[in-house]
């Protein structure tokens, strides 16, 4: 064989094609995607933090801190790690000793502000970190994408890649650290780098820049001088450069120094190369670099010896499954939409939109193959866009597979993207073809891949909106419904097994949101578990700590796929999400996410818009504000919290709670002061809030008891995290501060339920004045209900609390509410100078509407001594307040006393009138408790005047209202009148 034939081998490690082309780098490349990881171990191990850098004390906890880094998120065995750090014959203490270096390598980093922890598991340690987070990491993948790019032809970026992949290098791999295994590693990996430079000079050399490159090779010559493939790359930069003698003369030194030292000859390709230049082989030359200018299809291909009319027809798409489950309305409209319209010579973009694991991607291929004969005959391509390393494809990458298989061969196929589109649409032009992109991440990565004619149509999935992408039809699609659901188990795992455990079906599918990958992993698992039933998959996931770890079967992972969306975030995003996982209720407000992170923009709906976009927050509604409710599904929160310990120190999502129960307790006591006129009626603590901006506080509330009443379970559950996170201020004053909705709308289970919570939260902080306020608040619960006995000890032991620590609202509220007991047995007069007390107390705390509510107090008690002056001066006095303050229920309330004076005085038909406007009143405000007041009164007068089918209809109405609000004495007082009407006992009132 000639030398020239040799040179030919594929295998050659330094040939060049015969002709080459040179192109400027694409600007859809981006070569500097390397940030300063903080953990380096390309050369002596550093770590960095947000403080700067961080101390590791050399010996032991550099070797741990070094193995766990090679192993970034895998769990590493303590025996291992043993082994690491002792060579031969271990210490018995060897396992204290690991963790004693642990711990502190845990507190170096937390003290660094490092961005990692390690977390323990059951046979050793892993260190969590982003995958980002170590200079190897980045250099495989920059290394990665280099060969992506040089297999689709894109030689000039993949040097881009190389460059500064090999620029993370400081020296040799973990060097100083005092390690024999590691050592081993390290020498792998050090050969990883020779390798990527020997990689990156073939490149290059490829691309024509010979010259520039002399004086490196010449240097990385000198310092590995026996690597053959190094020095055959100078010899052929030299002979480039017109250095002929020179090439030879370096062949010939490594020749002498591979002799002397170990006594071998060059290997053949070396040789061979020696020869060709000695004989000064034609196919050592380069072609002169192509013309930028662009050429006609036809023009370019011929240019290239391909065939301008290829007749390939592909047929590139992934296989459709036999299980397929999901609306069929939608599916038609896909394709519909896709087929539509294509005799006229529209182009027909499709997008489907979903978040991670709904089935974007299933169903787009299930259309794709049902339109595939009938509709697009010439063929249909198909690419994953995310690339099968998870990193977003280029479009250059995407049509030169597409041109390959359209049949442009390898050599035809241009470097520039524009060219490379161009090409693509020519070949594309009146030709029947379905394109599918699948996993799309931006309009740009899209707008090349589109064909130029409507001949074609295109379907694109995402999990981002492609708002910008002109023409388009946007199908979102949601999680399956329950029977969609049982559907798909029931194709999976066969359909008698899901009907023998339906309710257990139902369970797992609302266990996972309905979400199709999630049950497609579940039946997977079933599947290939005959013995397991479907109630031990569900106690399986009822675990939240366990629950990604198990929805994880082959292939198919929710952990991974949710991975591909978080890691596409920026990292204040993905911090974001990861507190945001910290708020429990199913929908949260626009504003929670600036609480969270204490941003003060007067736009806090801005900062989800990211996650939104990302499908990893769905908007769900609107609030009284107009601003929009987001929701996030049990799969997204169960993955963000997971990675809430790596992304956020404990300090900081402290802080992150107390901002968010914040924002919650300065939502609700401006509503309370909304209803009330001010700050009237409750005792306030020390809790530190979070004001919302003010503009959205005045939307939102302006129906205030609508808006708590709306918000209730985000209210619950901020009261329970606060008692979780010891944060037991502010649990106590928005236990307490919510009363004005318990009291307003009937909610006394639930007023008991967060002041049980709050009890115990202050009562383990020794919070005296918590204690106080729950207390009395207990207490007025307890004559709410009717408990007279039950309420006195709640009331007499917040009152003593009160009088100790001098908080005078307290104390008024506590006299006010015994003085209520004192009525209900019979002593009117041991009762009105606890009011009177009452009253001198809310004056000198300067609560108007406290002493407002006591004088209607007192009006009913000389009202029912027919004092009826005096009576009507406190409901003047008390009505004046209130109209004043702006306090309608205030204002009902005296309405309503007054409605029962007129009665006592015998005028009904005038009561009638009082107590209908009072209906209207507190029927207006939602006022469900008021309302069962009142319709009882109703019910009284007109049993004096003789309507007794009118009567009896109140009584009911009011009974059922003291029915739900769990008043049992006043149920009962309700049916004594309805007997005492009809003359016999009635055992129900409808």
């Amino acid at each position: 064989m000639s030398s020239a034939a040799q040179l030919r081998e594929p295998d050659l490690a330094w040939r060049v094609p015969q002709k080459w082309v040179y192109m400027a780098a694409s600007a859809e490349y981006d070569g500097s995607g390397v940030t300063a990881a903080p953990f380096r171990v390309l050369g002596p191990l550093e770590v960095s933090g947000e403080l700067g850098a961080v101390y590791v004390a050399p010996g032991r906890q550099e070797i741990v801190l070094g193995a766990l880094v090679l192993e970034l998120n895998r769990v590493v065995e303590t025996t291992y790690l043993v082994d690491v750090i002792w060579d031969h014959d271990p210490p018995k203490t060897a396992r204290t000793q690991v963790q004693i270096c642990v711990s502190r390598l845990r507190k170096a980093l937390a003290d660094g502000g490092v961005d990692a922890t390690i977390e323990t598991r059951a046979h050793g340690y892993v260190l969590r970190a982003p995958e980002d987070a170590t200079d190897l990491g980045n250099f495989r993948r920059l290394v990665a994408e280099a060969h992506a790019l040089a297999r689709d032809g894109l030689k000039v970026h993949a040097v881009d890649a190389l460059r500064p992949a090999i620029g993370l290098w400081r020296g040799r791999c973990l060097a100083g650290v005092p390690s024999e295994v590691l050592a081993g590693m390290a020498a792998q990996l050090d050969e990883s780098r020779l390798e990527a430079v020997e990689t990156c000079m073939r490149l290059e050399l490829e691309l024509g820049r010979h010259e520039h490159l002399v004086g490196e090779l010449q240097q990385l010559v000198a310092s590995h001088p026996l690597r053959e493939r190094l020095r055959g790359h100078l010899m052929v930069a030299l002979y480039r450069s017109g250095r002929q003698a020179e090439a030879l003369d370096a062949y010939h030194q490594g020749r002498a120094m591979l002799s002397e030292e170990l006594g071998l000859d060059p290997g053949r390709e070396l040789r061979d190369l020696a020869q060709a230049i000695l004989t000064d082989d034609a196919d050592l030359a380069l072609a002169e670099p192509r013309s930028l200018v662009a050429t006609p299809l036809s023009e370019a291909v011929q240019e290239r010896g391909a065939d301008p009319n290829p007749v390939v027809t592909p047929r590139q798409l992934p296989a459709d499954i036999g299980d397929f489950v999901a609306d069929d309305v939608i599916v038609s409209a896909v394709c519909d939409a896709v087929t539509e319209g294509r005799e006229k010579g529209q182009l027909n973009v499709v997008l489907v939109l979903g978040g991670p694991g709904v089935g974007k991607s299933t169903l787009a291929r299930h259309v794709a193959h049902r339109l595939a004969t009938e509709y697009f005959p010439d063929g249909q391509l198909y690419c994953d866009l995310r690339g099968p390393d998870g990193q977003p494809m280029l479009p250059a990458q995407a049509l030169g597979r597409f041109l390959r298989a359209l049949g442009v061969p390898g050599q035809a196929i241009p470097d520039a993207l524009d060219e490379r589109a161009e090409m693509y649409r020519s070949l594309l032009a009146d030709r029947r073809i379905l394109v599918l992109l699948d996993d799309a991440v931006s309009e740009s990565q899209v707008m090349p891949l589109l064909p130029g004619t409507g001949s074609s149509g295109v379907l694109v999935t995402s999990r981002g909106q492609l708002t910008a992408l002109p023409g388009t039809r946007r199908f979102d699609l949601e999680p399956l419904s329950p029977e969609q659901g049982v559907q798909l188990l029931g194709r999976i795992i066969g359909e008698r097994r899901v009907e023998s455990e339906r309710e257990a079906a139902r369970a797992l599918i609302r266990l996972v949101g309905g979400l199709p990958l999630a049950l497609r992993i579940i039946g997977a698992r079933l599947a290939a578990r005959p013995h397991w039933s479907l109630i031990s998959m569900w106690h399986r996931l009822e675990n939240e700590h366990r629950r990604l770890d198990e929805l994880a079967y082959g292939e198919l992972s929710i952990r991974a796929s949710l991975s591909l969306s978080y890691d596409g975030l920026a990292a204040a995003d993905r911090r974001l999400l990861c507190l945001i996982s910290l708020a429990e209720g199913t929908e949260i407000p626009s504003w929670l996410g600036a609480a969270l992170i204490d941003d003060r923009t007067p736009n806090p709906a801005d900062l989800l818009e990211p996650l939104i976009d990302r499908r990893l927050l769905d908007i769900t509604a609107m609030d009284q504000g107009g601003e929009f409710r987001c929701g996030l599904s049990q799969m997204v929160r169960t993955f963000a919290h997971e990675r809430l310990p790596a992304e956020i120190p404990e300090a900081e999502r402290t802080g992150a709670v107390r901002r968010m129960v914040g924002g919650w307790m300065a939502l609700a006591e401006r509503a309370h002061k909304e209803i009330y006129g001010g700050a009237y009626t409750i005792v306030t603590g020390r809790a530190e809030r979070w004001y919302p901006p003010e503009d959205y506080v005045r939307r939102c509330l302006r129906d205030p008891l609508g808006w708590l009443e709306s918000e209730q379970t985000n209210l619950l559950n901020a009261v329970e995290l606060a008692a979780r996170s010891g944060l037991d201020e502010l649990c106590w004053e928005l236990a307490t501060t919510l009363v004005t909705l318990f009291e307003a709308r009937g909610y006394p289970e639930l007023w008991e339920r967060t002041h049980q919570v709050a009890l115990t939260a202050v009562q383990e902080a020794g919070n005296e004045r918590g204690q106080a306020a729950v207390l009395g608040s207990l207490g007025t619960l307890h004559l709410h209900r009717g408990e007279h006995e039950a309420a006195g000890p709640y009331l007499s032991a917040a009152l003593e609390i009160f009088e100790r620590i001098g908080e005078l609202r307290g104390q008024a509220l506590c006299l006010r509410d015994l003085a209520r007991i004192e009525r209900h047995h019979g002593d009117d007069d041991r009762a009105l100078a606890l009011y009177e007390s009452a009253e001198r107390n809310f004056v000198r705390a300067q609560d108007v509407i406290g002493r407002a509510h006591v004088l209607g107090e007192m009006a009913h008690i000389t009202m029912r001594r027919a004092d009826f002056a005096r009576t009507r001066s406190y409901l003047d006095e008390a009505l004046g307040i209130c109209r004043s303050a702006g306090f309608d229920r205030g204002q009902a309330l005296a309405l309503r006393r007054l409605g029962q004076m007129l009665m006592y005085q015998q005028q009904y038909e005038a009561a009638e009138r009082t107590l209908l406007e009072v209906l209207a009143m507190v029927r207006a405000s939602g006022d469900l408790v008021g309302a069962g007041y009142v319709l009882h009164d109703l019910g009284r007068v007109n049993a004096h005047l003789r309507r007794v089918g009118q009567a009896v209809e109140y009584y009911s109405q009011a009974a059922r209202i003291r029915e739900r609000i769990l008043d049992h004495s006043g149920v009962a007082a309700v049916r004594a009148d309805i007997v005492a009407i009809l003359g016999r006992p009635r055992t129900s009132v409808g």
